[in-house]
């Protein structure tokens, strides 16, 4: 399997070559977003009930519902649970007082490990050890809740089966290749530190800004990484280095307490929101003082839904979910985004 690939995108019809949408601005053909006459699950319909314009994203998992004044976004799930939220417009303001950086592919290149384990995980389902996804199956497999990842595999692959089989099975593989990889025995380059972290961090150290990390990634999976990555860079201990971090939680197992982390995670705006409001004591009032950081369409939405602004990192699927017209910034390496932050 080939990660990275982009995905073609379908045609606009029946719509304008600019059109502008409350809290978004422009939005042209060439972003990817794909125009709808029906959207939320059939709530709701162009010209109807002062809707203008439906758009979605080429994931297909959240629609833009655009009225005259204002954008609501219909996040869907395969869980069976969506979710309907206002969008904010969104702007940095200085002072800057807070970043908040996603996990997997923003400050950490992990995103091939995880996929792999889906992928092996949908294999054992199967029980076909050569079994391998499709490039099609990249922008379902990332950026979004293990169940959301299995729920899409198996609706392709294994219909016959169930999420909680698949969770097990995930879980399984994840214990032995962690403990593997601490072992020094596992994937190699399974956890690499992004190109230009460690400066990135110490300068937002040296400008008092307060930084949280966010992960729709479980706990024991999420903080293995971070650990790996700070190791590497020397930067010693990361719950202590950073102000906040937040990940999914603990995995609902029979016999074993969990935490609330597959319904609510990216692209809903609870991880995101919980990191700066309550991790780091920042008011909704001040949110024009806190820039995301993303490198997934989900986590760019769950940004834009808690009312930051978001800038979007290449490497990941932004570009495929078509999801640019909702970031403040695009740039390829977290050097770039110190200067767009810095010298505004």
């Amino acid at each position: 399997m080939k990660i990275g690939v982009q995905v073609k995108f379908l045609k606009w019809d029946r719509m304008p070559e600019i059109l502008n949408a409350p809290a978004i601005g422009n939005v042209t053909p060439d972003t990817g977003l794909l125009a709808l006459s029906e959207g939320g699950n059939g709530l709701f319909r162009t010209g109807e009930n002062g809707v203008q314009h439906i758009l979605r994203t080429a994931d297909k998992k959240a629609d833009f519902i655009v009225y005259d004044a204002h954008t609501m976004v219909y996040i869907h799930s395969a869980m069976g649970y969506p979710a309907i939220y206002p969008l904010y417009p969104a702007k940095i303001e200085s002072p800057l007082k807070a970043v908040l950086m996603d996990l997997d592919g923003t400050s950490v290149k992990s995103e091939a490990f995880w996929i792999w384990i889906i992928e092996k995980t949908t294999a054992s389902l199967l029980g076909d050890s050569r079994f391998e996804l499709e490039e099609a199956d990249l922008p379902y497999v990332s950026g979004h809740s293990v169940s959301e990842h299995l729920q899409h595999c198996i609706r392709k692959y294994c219909p016959d089966k169930t999420v909680e089989a698949a969770r097990s099975l995930y879980f399984e593989h994840t214990h032995r290749e962690m403990k593997a990889i601490m072992q020094g025995k596992g994937r190699k380059n399974a956890f690499v530190p992004a190109p230009g972290l460690k400066d990135f961090l110490l300068k937002l150290k040296q400008h008092h800004i307060k930084i949280g990390l966010v992960t729709s990634g479980l706990h024991e999976k999420a903080m293995p990484e971070i650990y790996a990555a700070f190791q590497t860079l020397n930067l010693g201990d990361p719950e202590k280095f950073y102000d906040a971090i937040v990940t999914a939680g603990f995995p609902l197992r029979k016999g074993e307490v969990g935490t609330l982390g597959e319904l609510n995670p990216k692209p809903h705006p609870w991880l995101y929101a919980e990191t700066a409001r309550v991790g780091l004591g920042i008011d909704f009032a001040e949110r024009h003082s806190v820039a995301g950081l993303e490198d997934s369409g989900a986590g760019v939405i769950s940004i834009r839904l808690a009312g930051f602004a978001a800038i979007g990192i290449s490497g990941g699927n932004i570009s495929e979910s078509g999801v640019k017209p909702l970031l403040s910034g695009y740039h390829h390496t977290l050097e770039e985004i110190a200067k767009f932050l810095f010298n505004r």
